[in-house]
């Protein structure tokens, strides 16, 4: 209970700050230089925490909730986003390895069709208007929020058979569900239309600089059929291999400032290694009701800020 109750008081926070920037706090040219990036690390830090238990990887909160509040180019924010990602994603790594809830398995013929197909959504997404993009980001983080209404993730699905390649690959494991101490064998299938599913998502994820565990931790969970909290775990893995490839893209484009990207990556790495620990006790509906909420109001702000109703 103490736990769930940190987190929701860090996703109220979050909530708050944003609704108070949106209500009229000084802008930009009020504010001293260093405020932002410590803004950045304080935002970052508290959006480490809900991430990895969500399975969504930092760059789904940051982009549209940093691009919309931050007087910030939307260039720089989705460069510092993937870098971003990638931080929370390696901060993680080691605790979810050792707790057998991310499997490198698993996680390494999807990030490799992934990491081949961000590359070209990064630069699909540097060569278009920035106005565009924050449209198009509004438009795919309220498609997020509704995927994450609709979708019933099964917290232990049943795989009866796993398929050809899901055997040749070895995909499946063991692991202790610390919320209720249960061994779980798990085995994964459908295979084949995942990779297809991952090259999808690796475009997106480079697209926007938002990587995409929003869109793993369903097709882990729900195609596949691996259990939630492996999902989410291996979610994280896959990031760290998708995320650094698109991510030398903005580099070599110059759309990585440091003012920007180091306090968010101190500031996730904090906050995931927090949340790699929750996501073994606490319960995902708690995390799943704090990361709709704050989602829906950054992907409304950010559609609005797009078309220019929203300055």
């Amino acid at each position: 209970m103490r736990l769930q109750r940190a987190v929701l008081i860090a996703a109220g926070s979050l909530l708050l700050a944003g609704a108070a920037h949106a209500a009229g706090t000084p802008t930009g040219s009020d504010m001293p230089w260093w405020a932002w990036p410590l803004g950045l690390f304080v935002v970052c830090f508290l959006m480490g925490i809900v991430a990895v238990p969500a399975g969504i990887g930092g760059g789904t909160l940051f982009v549209p909730i940093v691009g919309s509040f931050f007087p910030f180019h939307l260039d720089f924010v989705r460069g510092a986003g993937l870098l971003v990602a990638l931080a929370s994603a390696l901060a993680a790594g080691p605790t979810l390895l050792r707790g057998g809830l991310g499997s490198l398995r698993l996680a390494l013929p999807l990030a490799v069709l992934a990491s081949a197909s961000s590359i070209g959504g990064a630069m699909l997404g540097l060569a278009m208007p920035a106005n565009v993009v924050q449209m198009l980001l509004g438009g795919v983080v309220l498609g997020i929020v509704a995927l994450m209404l609709v979708s019933k993730k099964s917290e232990f699905p049943h795989v009866a058979q796993p398929d050809a390649l899901s055997r040749a690959l070895a995909l499946n494991g063991i692991f202790i569900d610390g919320a209720s101490g249960r061994t779980v064998h798990w085995q994964v299938h459908r295979t084949v239309p995942g990779l297809v599913v991952f090259l999808g998502i690796g475009v997106l994820a480079g697209m926007f600089g938002i990587g995409a565990g929003w869109a793993n931790v369903p097709a882990l969970n729900l195609l596949m059929g691996a259990p939630l909290k492996v999902s989410a775990g291996t979610s994280g893995l896959v990031l760290s291999l998708v995320d650094s490839s698109a991510a030398w893209v903005y580099i070599n484009r110059g759309a990585v400032l440091p003012m920007i990207a180091v306090p968010s990556v101190l500031g996730m790495m904090l906050g995931a290694r927090i949340g790699a620990r929750l996501l073994d006790v606490l319960k995902g509906s708690v995390i799943r009701r704090m990361v709709i909420a704050v989602l829906f109001f950054a992907g409304l702000r950010a559609l609005l800020k797009g078309t220019g109703v929203w300055p």
